[in-house]
């Protein structure tokens, strides 16, 4: 089992490849994930998307597949490298480029929607990120966070992390299900909402009031 991969002292790509795994469970439950996923798309029917936190680039992968023009980021050199890799030997077009968050600006032509998955849990502060999300598209976002305490539960149940209390490398926010929607509900409004096993996962609007 491979462990997390650090760049400048930081957890990038994810901890454990959930993607790739081969056990029954994780299968099953990423099958959920991108299920409600790929419905949650389906709902923003978006034609230019960005996403934010690609890792390795399993998201913008799926839906280049599906025709979609979308651009990956990360913070991660390393993982944009195996991203761009995976693009090639597929022959899609799909681009990534390796940026911070915040040096994103908006543009005159905004993305119809922003995903950004399994990347807020790692921030110091992703209230000011979803405020920044805020500002690259003119419509939509799509957000999903681990559900705790489950989440930290299922590492421990597989003898993981234990002296962190089964804490992933990397997580400094934690969030139920009940407490991520008040948090994102802030800033946001919540259009659809999905809770696939351990995730939660919501498809936001961009108030025009704001």
């Amino acid at each position: 089992m491979t462990g997390p991969t650090y760049e400048r002292g930081i957890v990038v790509g994810n901890a454990y490849d959930k993607y790739g795994s081969r056990n029954p469970l994780v299968r099953w439950m990423m099958a959920g994930f991108l299920a409600s996923f790929d419905r949650l798309i389906g709902t923003a029917s978006p034609e230019r998307v960005l996403e934010v936190g690609c890792g390795p680039g399993d998201l913008t992968l799926r839906l280049a597949r599906e025709g979609i023009d979308i651009l990956g980021v990360d913070i991660s050199t390393i993982m944009v490298d195996r991203a761009r890799r995976r693009a090639e030997e597929e022959g899609l077009s799909c681009r990534f480029v390796a940026t911070d968050l915040f040096e994103l600006e908006p543009s005159d032509d905004p993305y119809d929607l922003v995903v950004c998955c399994e990347v807020l849990e790692h921030l110091v502060d992703p209230a000011n990120a979803v405020r920044h999300l805020r500002g690259l598209t003119g419509s939509s976002i799509l957000l999903s966070v681990p559900r705790e305490p489950i989440w930290r539960a299922l590492n421990m149940a597989r003898g993981r992390y234990w002296p962190d209390f089964g804490n992933t490398p990397g997580h400094l926010q934690h969030w139920s299900r009940r407490s991520f929607l008040h948090f994102v509900q802030r800033d946001l409004e919540v259009v659809a909402e999905d809770s696939p096993f351990p995730w939660t996962m919501v498809l936001c609007k961009v108030p025009t009031s704001r």
